[in-house]
């Protein structure tokens, strides 16, 4: 896996299952730091730079969701929603405001660790890209810079968090190609058997509303029905 020691930020404020995570982390060669409100968790962030975030969406001072959408405004960090609320709404509102992924309570120890495993080496592999590729895609009014992670439509930046930028690259790089949802998970996320399908809904849906004039009636980012997704540019290459 990577050189440097991962730091792992675990917002927890059950002290058992917080403990039993930095406990099981550590034996995977994981630094982690515990906090137990959201509000420590902001402190912490402010300061310090983790690698992961782990979020309970179940909070003593706040919802974890806010929290996530605090952490989004200032920092690319992955983060990993951790609850016992399993619904779907829970998922697609934690997922909208900026999580990278979501596992339920009760939950595999081994699997978390996979999961963590499986961002850290996409980043990983995207980095490296970074050094041997200066990719910068340009299409009508459209710049997407790799280098920089940097979006620009009309000449205008628009933040996009890391798991929104790599889909939109990955896309738009492949333009024309139609991917299922299931290979989007692959090449962004590093994973596809722990994926939600509906993560790339999500997803989708948040880029057409930064990257579409009409997000109703998406111009580049086209669903292929009973297929998956494609950035078109057939219209206008």
């Amino acid at each position: 896996m990577l050189m440097k020691n991962i730091n792992v930020l675990i917002v927890e404020d059950e002290n058992d299952i917080a403990n039993i995570i930095r406990d099981y982390l550590s034996v995977h060669q994981f630094d982690s730091h515990i906090v137990r409100t959201g509000h420590e968790a902001i402190l912490y962030l402010q300061e310090s730079a983790p690698d992961f975030v782990i979020l309970d969406l179940s909070l003593p001072d706040c919802d974890g969701i806010e929290i996530c959408r605090k952490i989004r405004e200032h920092s690319n960090v992955a983060i990993l929603i951790l609850s016992a609320r399993g619904s779907d709404t829970d998922k697609v509102l934690g997922l909208g405001f900026g999580a990278d992924d979501y596992m339920t309570k009760p939950f595999s120890l081994s699997e978390l660790v996979a999961r963590i495993n499986a961002h850290l080496r996409r980043q990983d592999r995207w980095l490296q890209d970074h050094d041997v590729q200066k990719d910068v895609i340009h299409i009508d009014n459209i710049v997407i810079n790799k280098q920089e992670y940097l979006f620009l439509r009309d000449n205008k930046p628009i933040p996009l968090s890391a798991k929104e930028f790599e889909l939109l690259f990955f896309l738009a790089k492949n333009r024309n190609q139609v991917f299922s949802k299931s290979q989007l998970l692959d090449a962004v996320w590093g994973y596809d058997t722990y994926g939600d399908e509906n993560t790339i809904t999500v997803y989708i849906r948040r880029l057409r509303e930064k990257v579409e004039i009409n997000p109703s009636h998406p111009v580049y980012l086209q669903t292929v029905w009973g297929v998956g997704y494609k950035f078109s540019t057939s219209n206008h290459v």
